[in-house]
């Protein structure tokens, strides 16, 4: 399994505000907006990840890996015993992913472009 890309997610209240101030501040662009998570980044592909409430899952992610084999990085989640909060699914929006929680509490959302 190859990691291919990682980013941080923050839970805002406001996700056109949040966009507005990041892209002001930090110079970054919209890459993705689906009004209910946004995604930004600069020109070398550096991203940052904006979410209200998660469109399928009970909780919303911390972070977002994004990897080659989800089905690999699943099986070792599960051989790891870590708690997953939201199952392997394919979502409608063209990702395949699943969330465990990890020792500190904090939400890793694991995932593949399908």
């Amino acid at each position: 399994m190859t990691i291919e890309r990682i980013a941080p997610i923050l839970t805002v209240d406001d996700l056109d505000a949040a966009i507005t101030e990041h892209t002001r501040v930090l110079g970054m662009h919209v890459v993705m907006n689906m009004d209910w998570v946004a995604f930004l980044a600069d020109d070398s592909g550096h991203q940052i990840g904006l979410i209200t409430a998660d469109a399928t899952a009970p909780v919303n992610p911390d972070i977002s890996v994004f990897v080659d084999d989800v089905e690999a990085a699943h099986a070792a989640a599960l051989e790891a015993g870590v708690e997953i909060v939201h199952p392997l699914s394919t979502e409608e929006w063209g990702v395949r992913r699943f969330f465990y929680r990890d020792s500190s509490g904090r939400v890793i959302n694991v995932g593949t472009h399908t």
